[in-house]
């Protein structure tokens, strides 16, 4: 299993609704709206990388008022 840490910045005043509409995706184990330089951070799991990358492009970056996504897999060192 892979997991990942999806940062998305949004459109002025689309977070929330971001966050909301992205928590409903299969894969998506969390998200929520936060403060800082990006405006929602998501907990995703897929498979593989394969199908994690998926996720994030046909999936994710597919919702509405999304304007920039930056992936971050989970390594167990």
């Amino acid at each position: 299993m892979v997991h990942a840490y999806i940062l998305i910045q949004t459109e002025v005043g689309k977070a929330a609704q971001v966050a909301s509409t992205i928590s409903e995706i299969a894969g998506v184990s969390q998200a929520e709206d936060v403060t800082g330089p990006y405006d929602v951070i998501v907990r995703a799991e897929a498979e593989t990388v394969d199908e994690l990358g998926r996720l994030v492009v046909a999936r994710v970056q597919s919702v509405d008022g999304i304007t920039r996504t930056l992936t971050c897999p989970v390594v167990n060192i």
